[in-house]
C-alpha cells in the first residue's frame, strides 16, 4: 500500500509539474488546411500583391489585397463578439529612400489585437508579409501571384487567429500582415517603430516567411522539417554588455535566441513528428526579413520557414526556360505542410500568451564554488520558476530542475564554469516563460 508521504510527493509532482495542456492539442487539430488553401488561393488570385501596384482595384493589387486581409479580421472579430482590435497601421515612403521605392507609396499594415486579461500590454506577435515581387523588384503591374513567398504566412497568420479567437488569454496576440518587405522591410520598421511609441512590451515576433513548400531546389524533400532563425544577441546591447560577455558568456544567449528555444522546446512537446532546425543566424545567408526591423529595436524576433527552399520558384517572371517552370504559383504550395507550420505558431503564441511574464533580472553566481546559484525578481502570476542549464556546446537547453515558489536556489554539484545557466518563470496550468539568461552577477 502507497504510504501517505508518497502520495503527497506524487500529488505535488503533478500539481507542480503538469506535462502538457489538452487546449494546445485542440489548437493543433482545429487548424485546417482546407481554410488556408483558400486563403492562399485568394491572395494569389490578386494578381500581384507589390508594394507600389495598384490600390483602387477591388480585384487586383496590394489595395485589394490588404481589405481583404481586413475584411477576413473583421469577419473573425465579429463571431468572437468583437475580441479582435483591427486597424490599419501606415507609413509613407518616400520615393528615393531605397533603390525600390521609385515613387512615394504608403506602406499599410493590418493589425488585428486579441487583448489579454491580465496583461493587457504584452504582446507576442505572428506576421505574414502581404506584398509579392517578380524577377525585377520594382516591377509593379506584371503577374506576380506570390503563393508561396509570402501568401503562404499571410494565409497562416489568418487561421491563427481564427482558431485562437475562441479562447482567453493572459497576454494579448497580434496577428499582423506586413506590407513592404520586398522593397526593404519597411512594413516592420513602421509596426516596431509604433510599438516602441506606444510602449507596448513585445516578448517577441514569430515572422512567417514561406511556409508552403516542401520540395527544395536540390531535390529534398520533406513536409515536416522547417527552420528557425534568429540572431545570437540583441544589436541593441550596450559596450559594457559586450564586455561582460567576454568573462561570463552569453554569445549565443540572446533574447531571440531565448524565443527560438521555447518554439524548438514547445514543438518537439506537442508536435514530436515535426523537425525544427535552430538555425544560428539572423536569416538567410545575406538575406533579411521582417523579423529584423523588431530585433533592430531590441525586441526579439526570429523567422519560421520552410527548411528546403525552391529558388525557381521566388522572385522570378512566371515563365518556362531550359525546361524549368519559373514562378511563385499555386501548384507548388503544400497546403498540408503550411497547416503544420501554421499549428507551429499557433500553440507558441498561447502557450507564452497563457505563461506569466518572465523574470526581468536573473542574477547568477557560485564562482569557485561547487554548486551553482541563482536569484531572480518575483513575477506577478507565476506559481513558481524552473531553473534551465544545459553544456557549453549545447543548441537547446537539456536539463532544469523546478523550484518552486521561490526567487533563489542553488544547484548543489553543479559548477558554474561548465554550463549556461536560466530561469523560466511557470504558470499554475503549467505554462512557462522564455527562459532568461542571467543579466546580473552576486558572490
Amino acid at each position: 500500500m502507497r504510504s501517505l508521504f508518497t502520495s503527497l510527493l506524487l500529488l505535488g509532482s503533478i500539481l507542480c509539474f503538469p506535462q502538457t495542456d489538452s487546449r494546445i492539442y485542440d489548437i493543433i487539430k482545429d487548424v485546417s488546411a482546407e481554410r488556408i488553401e483558400n486563403d492562399i488561393t485568394t491572395l494569389a488570385n490578386f494578381g500581384t500583391r507589390h508594394t507600389l501596384s495598384d490600390t483602387v482595384s477591388q480585384t487586383r493589387g496590394i489595395g485589394a489585397a490588404r481589405r481583404w486581409i481586413k475584411s477576413e479580421f473583421d469577419k473573425i472579430s465579429t463571431d468572437c463578439n468583437n475580441c479582435l482590435e483591427v486597424f490599419y497601421q501606415k507609413d509613407l515612403v518616400k520615393q528615393g529612400v531605397s533603390a525600390r521605392i521609385p515613387k512615394d507609396v504608403w506602406v499599410v499594415n493590418v493589425v488585428a489585437i486579441k487583448r489579454g486579461t491580465k496583461h493587457p500590454n504584452r504582446f507576442i506577435v505572428m506576421s505574414g508579409d502581404i506584398d509579392s515581387r517578380v524577377s525585377d523588384p520594382n516591377d509593379y503591374t506584371s503577374d506576380s501571384p506570390g503563393a508561396n513567398d509570402n501568401a503562404s504566412g499571410t494565409a497562416g497568420t489568418i487561421e491563427a487567429a481564427r482558431v485562437l479567437s475562441k479562447y482567453e488569454f493572459d497576454s494579448s496576440i497580434i496577428f499582423v500582415g506586413l506590407s513592404g518587405e520586398e522593397q526593404g522591410l519597411f512594413g516592420g520598421k513602421g509596426l516596431a517603430a509604433y510599438a516602441k511609441k506606444y510602449e507596448w512590451d513585445i516578448v517577441g515576433i514569430l515572422n512567417n516567411d514561406m511556409i508552403g513548400n516542401i520540395k527544395g531546389v536540390d531535390g529534398v524533400v520533406s513536409n515536416r522539417d522547417f527552420r528557425i532563425f534568429s540572431e545570437p544577441v540583441p544589436p541593441t546591447e550596450t559596450a559594457q554588455q559586450r564586455r561582460a560577455r567576454r568573462f561570463y558568456g552569453g554569445e549565443v544567449d540572446g533574447i531571440s535566441r531565448q524565443l527560438a528555444r521555447y518554439v524548438h522546446h514547445t514543438t518537439k512537446t506537442y508536435m514530436p513528428e515535426m523537425n525544427p532546425t535552430l538555425i544560428y543566424r539572423l536569416d538567410r545567408f545575406g538575406r533579411g526579413g521582417h523579423h529584423r526591423p523588431f530585433n533592430d529595436f531590441g525586441y526579439a524576433g526570429i523567422r519560421i520557414m520552410e527548411s528546403h527552399e525552391n529558388y525557381t520558384q521566388q522572385h522570378q517572371d512566371i515563365r518556362v526556360e531550359n525546361g524549368i517552370a519559373y514562378g511563385d504559383v499555386l501548384e507548388h504550395v503544400n497546403f498540408e505542410y503550411a497547416k503544420k507550420l501554421t499549428a507551429v505558431n499557433a500553440i507558441n503564441l498561447a502557450s507564452i500568451a497563457w505563461a506569466p511574464p518572465a523574470p526581468q533580472i536573473v542574477e547568477i553566481g557560485g564562482i569557485v564554488e561547487p554548486s551553482a546559484r541563482l536569484k531572480w525578481n518575483a513575477v506577478e502570476g507565476a506559481t513558481g520558476y524552473k531553473i534551465y542549464w544545459r553544456d557549453t556546446t549545447s543548441p537547446t537547453w537539456d536539463h532544469s530542475r523546478y523550484v518552486g515558489n521561490v526567487t533563489e536556489a542553488t544547484l548543489e554539484g553543479i559548477v558554474l564554469d561548465n554550463y549556461l545557466f536560466g530561469v523560466a518563470s511557470v504558470g499554475a496550468d503549467g505554462h512557462e516563460s522564455p527562459v532568461v539568461f542571467p543579466n546580473k552577477i552576486f558572490r
